[in-house]
Parts: C-alpha cells; sequence; structure tokens
C-alpha cells in the first residue's frame, strides 16, 4: 500500500455485494439449466405439461423467474447495504 493511501470501506461493500450478485447469477443458471436439460431430454410424447405449458418450461422459465425475484427481493433487503456516494470528510487533526 502506498503511504498516505487509506482504502475506502465502500469498496469492501461493493466488492461483498458483486460477489453476491454473481453468486445469483450462477443460481438462476443452474436452475435453468438443470430443469431445461433435465426434463426437457425427453421425446415430446413423454413430456408432462403444466397450464399447458411443458414441464421443463414452466420450472425453468416461469417457476425460476418467480424463485430469482423472491431471492433477489431477500438479498437486497437483509444483505445489501445503503452506501452514500458522497467521499466522507476526514479531519486532518
Amino acid at each position: 500500500m502506498r503511504r498516505g493511501f487509506v482504502k475506502d470501506k465502500r469498496f469492501k461493500i461493493a466488492h461483498r455485494e458483486a460477489l453476491i450478485g454473481v453468486v445469483l447469477v450462477v443460481i438462476n443458471f443452474v436452475w435453468w439449466y438443470g430443469f431445461a436439460y433435465g426434463l426437457g431430454s425427453k421425446k415430446v410424447e413423454d413430456y408432462s405439461y403444466i397450464f399447458g405449458l411443458p414441464a421443463w418450461f414452466f420450472y425453468s422459465c416461469i417457476a425460476g423467474f418467480i424463485v430469482m425475484i423472491i431471492l433477489v427481493s431477500l438479498t437486497v433487503k437483509f444483505l445489501f447495504k445503503d452506501v452514500p456516494f458522497e467521499e466522507e470528510e476526514r479531519n486532518a487533526e
């Protein structure tokens, strides 16, 4: 570290929240891929349907979307912090 350089604590918070965002994206992709290719790899004649949609599509796209809305909402409410954009004035005492 350079002399006289004080690392801003907001960067630590921003890095943590960015990592949480990446984890949410990975969860979304794994959910989507698992249901889309797990249930969607059968023959079309063997598909089961939910509300007129193939089960793989319903679970991967519709249910996955709802689950991600809930996860992101809970994450923002409980894990993210409100950080001011203005620099803190430091006393030179």
